[in-house]
């Protein structure tokens, strides 16, 4: 198969979820296939059945087997499950778990040997995906464990307005404190003001940090992680060449419209960071893994059981992922490019003032 487009895969998430809604209702729009060739990993049989449940016509699935029968010009399903597998709509169940892990697998497979550019996941269930093969707390987890690179993989909420990342993620909240140490905050601002550069093309990123106490701790008299943990993190990474600022209370932050002033905010916990951003932007925000070796994005909701098979469902949070995907994979070439010797890749020799 010869084409510039890259492929994209995605997989098909908690099947009984608004997962085929929102992935059916983007694909539907033929210009999705201008510039990248969608994979689906899932169930043909489960994308018939939300198909016409939600009547959604002039979107006929090509079905193969591997990455390698794809048609470029089509968006293609990869069977990976069962074929006697049954869609429960609004309901959490095991089948459907096994089913979102299969798909997951299948999918982190070709990515690993390159067959995929990105991958777009469509939401799981945490609670149902769990087995003796996913012992995570989530995608981001899983793919850190697949493709980081030494250093912790970093969940970044990112819309038109702000992009806030975590230090900890799908932890409980009485475990925080006592994860939140300065070798992680700085290995996540190293990481983080990585990511700005590489995958967002921003030279000289500048980023927030939050404290995590109310007021950040008021100099000690609500909680000192601010002093003993935050602060020398932040002067730590200020040696290293980061742009960093803080530690800033969340709740001031942003009801002030602070964050519109940095590049990025680094919140200290999940719902610190990503309560503000979903109040902003429920239905166009993307989920991005920064740190990995591959491109990952998903839509930032959930699989929304209480809306399934409704056609109510927002499709906007996954089309903005694909685009964030492909956008992404832009700027890592272009960063690859900037970074490359010109000596070593063209032998240039300057000659009366002239370059030939």
């Amino acid at each position: 198969m010869e084409t510039d487009k890259i492929i994209i895969g995605i997989t098909h998430g908690d099947i009984n979820g608004i997962g085929y809604e929102v992935i059916l209702k983007t694909l539907v729009d033929p210009r999705m296939l201008e510039t990248f060739i969608p994979v689906i990993y899932g169930s043909s049989k489960v994308a018939a059945f939300h198909r016409k449940n939600l009547d959604i016509p002039g979107l006929n699935l090509n079905i193969v087997n591997t990455i390698e029968e794809i048609n470029p010009k089509r968006v293609n399903i990869i069977n990976c499950v069962d074929d006697e597998i049954k869609v429960e709509l609004g309901s959490s169940t095991e089948e459907a778990g096994k089913a979102a892990f299969d798909a997951l697998e299948r999918a982190t497979e070709d990515l690993k040997r390159g067959a995929l550019q990105a991958l777009v996941t469509a939401p799981i269930n945490k609670k149902n995906i769990q087995s003796p093969t996913f012992k995570f707390p989530g995608h981001t987890e899983y793919l850190e464990n697949k493709f980081g690179n030494g250093t912790p993989a970093l969940m970044m909420l990112i819309n038109d307005v702000m992009r806030v990342a975590v230090v900890t993620g799908h932890i409980p909240v009485n475990k925080i404190s006592a994860e939140l140490t300065e070798k992680l905050i700085v290995e996540k601002l190293i990481v983080l003001n990585s990511s700005l550069k590489k995958d967002f093309s921003i030279v000289r990123p500048r980023i927030a940090i939050l404290g995590l106490n109310p007021h950040a701790g008021d100099e000690g008299v609500i909680g000192n992680e601010e002093q003993t943990v935050i602060v020398p993190a932040i002067k730590q990474a200020e040696t290293l060449g980061i742009v960093c600022v803080g530690p800033y209370p969340a709740d001031g932050f942003f009801g002030s419209g602070n964050f519109n002033k940095f590049d990025a905010v680094l919140a200290m916990y999940h719902d610190q960071g990503l309560i503000a951003f979903k109040t902003v932007s429920m239905d166009t925000g993307v989920n991005y893994t920064a740190g990995l070796s591959v491109i990952r994005t998903s839509p930032d909701h959930g699989t929304a059981y209480d809306i399934a098979g409704k056609n109510i469902a927002s499709e906007e949070s996954f089309r903005q992922a694909l685009y964030m995907a492909y956008d992404v994979y832009q700027n890592r070439i272009l960063d690859e490019e900037r970074n490359t010797n010109p000596l070593k890749t063209e032998q240039r020799v300057e000659r009366g003032g002239r370059v030939e």
